[in-house]
């Protein structure tokens, strides 16, 4: 992973005791945090239990990093090595076995570099998310809602002629595309899937 300016920031920040820096850290990396547990098949009760320690021991190191761009490997590897804890617990309590399952020991360093990517795209495209205009963000929200809602919908609460939904949805991506925020990390030929609404539109 290369330097991240904003992660810098924000460590600094929150290590001088900024409580909105520190809550941007967790909002945006949790979601990391959350995979890596689920890779050791962990139960819900001992994935809020690791992350939760996880968040202890940032608070403890976080003004020890000697690299604070490094903050996502670090937190990677400390999730792993806390759920490892977890399961060798488990396992000593229950008798079942002379070992831990391989498969589960082994910590495969280029997933965990692909799921620090994805936490880092999506904390971007968050970001670049929030700097739209109100009026593009309910517009992509109600595109991207499970289901989509439809333009007939769409235009009941939103007061867009129908036939302007997919412009105006092409013109609020293309913003987002071309926003600093995202264009900074995801670059190359990564597409976002914002493709919603009616078919053909």
């Amino acid at each position: 992973m290369r330097d991240d300016p904003r992660v810098i920031a924000l460590v600094a920040r929150a290590t001088g005791g900024d409580q909105d820096a520190w809550n941007e850290l967790v909002e945006r990396y949790a979601p990391l945090v959350y995979t890596v547990c689920t890779r050791y098949r962990l139960s819900i009760h001992d994935i809020e239990d690791v992350g939760q320690n996880v968040w202890l021991l940032l608070v403890e190191q976080l003004g020890k990093l000697r690299e604070p761009a490094a903050l996502p490997g670090w937190l990677a590897t400390t999730t792993a090595r806390e759920c490892l804890r977890v399961l060798t617990a488990a396992h000593k309590s229950e008798r079942a076995g002379t070992g831990l399952d391989d498969a589960v020991l082994f910590v495969d360093d280029a997933e965990i570099d692909g799921e620090i990517l994805m936490a880092e795209r999506n904390a971007a495209l968050r970001a670049a998310f929030a700097q739209l205009p109100s009026r593009c963000q309910q517009l992509l929200s109600m595109l991207i809602s499970d289901p989509p809602r439809s333009y007939a919908e769409i235009h009941g609460e939103l007061g867009i002629p129908v036939g302007s939904i997919g412009p105006q949805r092409a013109r609020c991506l293309e913003r987002l595309r071309r926003s600093s925020t995202f264009t900074d990390l995801v670059e190359g030929d990564t597409k976002i899937n914002l493709r919603g609404g009616e078919p053909g539109a």
